[in-house]
């Protein structure tokens, strides 16, 4: 038997591959950025063959490094940023444009219509989501309209849309050469296109976007023995390798940390933050700005749901006093600068770079940072931007309670920022619960690896699964009450000066 499992994780600024033993540890792993193209304020691209060439490079780098050959591994899962949205030529493999990435707002006016004359309520009942820029329906609508020849392609057949893992599994197991064109169902739940009830395309959601169901990926389960296809021997690989498992990154975060029940939720700290509560099989509608999507659907098994809260900007907010501002050179200085001072001394910012996620949903939001003296400095600000993270989430978090019912315990939490030990202890003390992060943090490749792996028997059943979490670090609250709801109000009187910024009503 194969003794590892292997997993791609393509994420909003980089790629990286990792192998995982039957115990679920880490045996190794490559990662490699690639270049965020932002040619307008509020648009933001990815470029569909350097994704491609960073995924061949970081297999290639793991596998050498090893010495493995493909044979080594009993299968391969994929995770993927969602929404993100490509086209592409069926016959000469080219994409038309760049991709459209989740955060780009340049459909507002796409979203703002749909809401004002119904449409939007169809998209809510039938996929579970408010018409947003984030999702992939409108980004598909706008390259449709404004690229050269892709509508004449797409009702030919010929033009093909995909998320991220449609391009990569399209790519991996051939290409133009017999490469499958499909996607998984927690990846076209985020479309606005599919029907959460049928776990189809649907017809009037298609309408309302003026989208060809031809161009359109074949939707299948997460996790299928039935594999989504092999990888090509021309490809990074090398070889055959069955591809069993496909999750959208949130949902594959979900199944890593093993929120596999109804209730249970976890929080993944990224580009941006998004905090999923397991709902089971029942489909949970959210009156407080969450959105219901698919957690996961193992093989012939009823698909999972989840209330979701997805937040744009946290780690990217990092990014930004590294990129944009330079005052930081790497984004694990943000926790040394910001534990220079011990509080923010009254600052608070707010990163809607691209509008404000749940549970606002406003996509007339801008970022502010308000509060500012003379007497305050770069640290400050650096400190403010943790808090921000921290502040989203009990956005999020409350929400949840409200829809719920479900009083929060404890925050598993997961992803690249938890590796800030400021932040996440900000973050018990801004929700006043415990956050606790498992020995496998990057628990994103985990739950795909999981997904691939329960379908081939590298691991027998979930209750495997389980056995193989274990706590790495426990952060307490350690703020006062007082201090814990004062701080809150400050943060949400900062967030209405983000309102009515820009005008997308028309």
């Amino acid at each position: 038997m194969a003794d590892f499992v292997g997993a791609i994780d393509q994420g909003t600024t980089s790629t990286r591959f990792m192998l995982f033993d039957h115990s679920g540890a880490e045996v190794a792993r490559h990662q490699l950025e690639h270049t965020q193209i932002l040619p307008r304020p509020g648009w933001v691209e990815h470029n569909p063959a350097e994704i491609w060439e960073r995924t061949c490079a970081v297999v290639t780098t793991v596998l050498n490094a090893r010495n493995l050959r493909v044979t080594d591994l009993a299968a391969l899962g994929l995770t993927n940023q969602r929404e993100t949205t490509l086209v592409w030529n069926r016959r000469t493999g080219r994409p038309y444009a760049h991709a459209i990435v989740w955060q780009d707002t340049r459909t507002d006016r796409i979203a703002a219509a749909l809401d004002r004359d119904g449409r939007g309520d169809v998209i809510r009942h039938k996929a579970g989501l408010p018409p947003a820029t984030y999702f992939s329906g409108g980004k598909l609508q706008w390259l449709l309209d404004h690229t050269d020849g892709l509508r004449a392609d797409a009702e030919r057949g010929d033009a093909l849309f995909g998320t991220v893992d449609t391009w990569l599994l399209w790519n991996l197991t051939g290409g133009t050469e017999g490469g499958v064109h499909v996607t998984d169902v927690t990846n076209a739940s985020r479309t606005m296109l599919m029907d959460l009830r049928t776990l189809d395309w649907d017809d009037e959601l298609l309408g309302l976007f003026g989208v060809p169901r031809l161009m359109l990926p074949e939707i299948l389960p997460s996790s299928t023995p039935e594999p989504n296809g092999v990888t090509s021997n021309a490809g990074p690989f090398g070889g055959e390798l069955p591809i069993t498992g496909a999750l959208g990154d949130q949902q594959a975060a979900t199944v890593g940390q093993v929120c596999l029940a109804p209730g249970e939720a976890k929080n993944t700290y990224g580009t941006g933050n998004f905090l999923l509560l397991n709902t089971g099989t029942d489909i949970v509608r959210s009156a407080s700005g969450l959105l219901t999507t698919v957690c996961f659907k193992f093989g012939a098994e009823p698909a999972v749901f989840a209330l979701e809260g997805s937040i744009a900007v946290t780690g990217a907010a990092v990014q930004w006093l590294r990129d944009q501002l330079g005052i930081i050179s790497a984004a694990a200085d943000s926790e040394t600068l910001a534990a220079r001072v011990a509080d923010t001394d009254g600052v608070y910012f707010v990163p809607a770079f691209s509008g404000l996620f749940a549970p606002y949903w406003r996509a007339d939001a801008r970022g502010v940072i308000v509060g500012l003296s003379r007497f305050h400095t770069s640290a400050h600000l650096a400190r403010a931007t943790l808090e921000a993270i921290a502040y989203q989430s009990r956005d999020v978090v409350e929400a949840m309670e409200r829809d719920s019912g479900v009083r929060l315990e404890v925050l598993k939490v997961d992803g690249g920022v938890t590796a800030n030990d400021l932040c996440m202890q900000l973050q018990a003390d801004v929700l006043g619960v415990p956050a606790v992060r498992p020995v496998v943090a990057e628990t994103t490749a985990l739950g795909a690896a999981y997904a691939a792996g329960l379908a081939t028997g590298f691991w027998r059943d979930t209750a495997e699964l389980r056995a193989n979490w274990r706590e790495s670090k426990r952060w307490a609250p350690s703020w006062t009450p007082d201090r814990r709801a004062g701080g809150y109000a400050g943060w949400r009187k900062a967030v209405q000066r983000t309102l009515d910024w820009v005008d997308v009503g028309s």
